[in-house]
């Protein structure tokens, strides 16, 4: 069955912002660059833009590697990934989205309520407040993605996939009920906001996932 996304920001940026999420293990990262390359066969007159969270720019990847390896009050944590967000948004999302580029971003805003929400016990009022203050626009809406793939995989399965590839960072060390906390807090913002989000069983194989990225209609 073909899916329909339609741009549901259309009326605030020529463009097209797309996240992928999902906690570590679940396999986001072996897709993100072909999907990229599938839009760019798909729109050929519009500019891909490849990006991740934390980083995306020079100052964003200095915090990313502070954030990925250096112990720190909880607070912090949260305040620096959303100083990582608003570089990000004005150096690089914004612009891209004005210019009618698209946008694919290994992760954005449904992270910071994941891990730091509810992985790490955050409150979601100051996470809520986090993201009026760093995505708030001047219409009152919040940029947002205008479609977000969830790759939902159970903690177990993501923590022997995580056990099989490089050195963990700090977060990729957690235990696994860390992560399925992690796991319920996407789970909650993806039944809060079904337009935007797009279910992914990560489960399956690579090549199901991946058939089933390619049998998506995206429209611009």
């Amino acid at each position: 069955m073909t899916s329909h996304f339609p741009a549901h920001f259309a009326a605030q940026f020529p463009g097209y912002f797309i996240s992928f999420e999902g906690i570590d293990g679940a396999g986001k990262s072996t897709h993100i660059e072909s999907f990229g390359k599938l839009m760019k066969d798909r729109y050929p007159d519009r500019e891909v833009v490849m990006t991740r969270e934390p980083g995306g720019t020079p100052l964003g990847e200095q915090l990313r590697a502070l954030l990925l390896a250096a112990p720190m009050n909880l607070e912090t944590e949260a305040l620096l990934m959303f100083a990582a967000r608003r570089e990000h948004i004005a150096q690089v999302i914004e612009p891209a989205l004005l210019a009618g580029k698209i946008v694919i971003s290994d992760r954005f805003t449904d992270a910071s309520f994941a891990y730091q929400g509810g992985g790490r016990g955050l409150s979601l009022e100051k996470l809520n407040e986090l993201e009026r203050w760093v995505q708030g626009r001047s219409n009152g809406s919040l940029l947002q993605p205008d479609l977000t793939f969830l790759f939902d995989l159970p903690g177990s399965i993501a923590e022997a996939r995580r056990s099989k590839v490089r050195a963990p960072d700090k977060f990729e060390q957690m235990d696994l009920n860390f992560f399925e906390k992690v796991r319920q807090e996407y789970l909650r913002r993806a039944k809060a906001d079904p337009r935007r989000f797009y279910l992914i069983d990560a489960t399956q194989t690579p090549s199901s996932i991946w058939n089933d990225l390619q049998s998506l209609e995206i429209t611009l």
